[in-house]
């Protein structure tokens, strides 16, 4: 999905930059990205909801 979504679509000026676009990118896809298959919530929150439960 990363490639797809953002190595293919954007040219880096180096190394650096490329790693930093990839912890943003990881940051996003975990904590702000939506998912229908976890009833409207990131990773992250679907997550934490389970443990609370717990």
């Amino acid at each position: 999905i990363l490639k797809t979504e953002m190595y293919h679509r954007e040219e880096f000026k180096d190394a650096d930059e490329l790693i930093d676009c990839i912890k943003e990118y990881i940051h996003y896809y975990n904590n702000k990205r939506i998912k229908l298959k976890l009833k409207g919530l990131s990773p992250i929150e679907y997550r934490n909801q389970a443990l609370l439960a717990a």
